[in-house]
């Protein structure tokens, strides 16, 4: 019998998918040009073109935070600013990196209460700044999550609310794609609909989360915003001499649809723990599921039973008043039913226990 998985800390801990394994391999043979003048690259470019149906400019690089930092870049002068959610990974998980990649831009964050940004809020900010003139740096960009870190999506409607604003203030509009592909699965709306339809200017287009090995790629919906990007990116180490690496893997995770096919079961199997979860005494979902990351509230001993099992999440932020924690919970495209129903079935036996004392 297949062991059942218990680390649900986060997609990055799955391996890569065996067919961007395979492409990989396939893509080990031979020589070829380096810095992306190899079939793979222009292979990728051709995948991605055709994905969001319109001219697009690519760069593949081996980290999401790579991918947001230099989008960011190429957006946001030095003295500039870029406003995104509180919660947004630019924000709180990357070191500073989108600062440093752009010469010292500033990021300015606004509250939410689900990792969606307000365009009513963002447009009350960007008034609110211009006051103080040149004593305030000016904002240039807008960086928005999807899915977001709430594991919320937002839907087409909400995109071109943001968009609205920030073209009305001269405002670029970047998107973090690190689980692009789970909203693609969400929501009947087209890629494209998601991006550029919707007003979004560069993507951070995530791969690792979903079956990759190592691969992002930055996509530029207006070329000409990536006329120094060849440099940026070099100047940044990321320009890979044998870049084929990279781009096979892009290959093999938009062929035949596996990327789309990945988040789907991802977000299958979010719902189905979703599911078994709420319906359990004592657990609350504080999120709504849209994607592949769940936030439920547990009490603190059916926390502790769980770790001793040597189920794997991450402790979101404890509620003392309610007497347990929020944790967070992340499914990938190689969780199975039975994962699922192990972890439930823990948790079942636990809040049974915790009831009857």
């Amino acid at each position: 019998m297949q062991q059942i998985r218990k680390n649900f800390g986060s997609d990055n801990v799955s391996p890569a998918h065996p067919a961007v394994m395979r492409a990989l391999q396939a893509a080990n043979q031979g020589t070829t040009g380096s810095y992306g003048a190899d079939p793979w690259t222009q292979r990728a470019e051709a995948l991605i073109a055709d994905l969001f149906g319109t001219d697009v400019a690519v760069f593949p690089v081996a980290t999401g935070t790579a991918a947001n930092a230099l989008a960011l870049s190429a957006l946001a002068p030095p003295f500039g600013a870029v406003f995104c959610d509180e919660i947004a990974h630019i924000m709180n998980d990357e070191a500073g990196a989108p600062e440093f990649f752009s010469g010292g831009a500033k990021l300015l964050t606004l509250p939410s209460p689900d990792g969606r940004v307000d365009p009513g809020a963002l447009d009350e900010a960007i008034r609110r700044r211009r006051i103080s003139g040149v004593h305030q740096s000016p904002v240039a960009a807008l960086s928005i999550t999807q899915a977001t870190e709430w594991g919320t999506i937002y839907p087409v409607d909400h995109l071109r609310a943001l968009s609205e604003v920030a073209r009305r203030h001269g405002l670029g509009v970047h998107m973090d794609g690190a689980r692009f592909a789970n909203a693609v699965a969400s929501l009947d709306a087209s890629p494209a609909e998601l991006t550029w339809k919707a007003g979004v200017d560069v993507l951070s287009l995530g791969a690792t989360k979903n079956g990759a090995f190592a691969a992002e790629a930055v996509v530029f919906f207006k070329p000409a915003l990536a006329e120094e990007f060849a440099r940026r990116r070099k100047r940044a180490g990321h320009l890979f001499s044998k870049q084929r690496f990279l781009s096979a893997q892009l290959v093999g995770y938009l062929e035949d649809g596996l990327w789309l096919a990945n988040a789907r079961a991802a977000n299958r199997a979010a719902a189905r723990l979703a599911e078994g979860l709420a319906a359990l005494p004592g657990a609350a979902l504080v999120q709504p599921v849209e994607a592949n990351e769940l936030f439920v509230l547990l009490p603190e001993p059916v926390i502790t039973a769980l770790e001793g099992e040597g189920y794997v999440f991450y402790r979101w932020a404890p509620c003392p008043e309610r007497g347990g924690s929020i944790i967070r919970l992340v499914t990938a495209f190689d969780i199975t039913d039975e994962d699922v129903d192990g972890l439930i079935a823990t948790v079942r036996r636990s809040a049974g226990r915790n009831e009857g004392r």
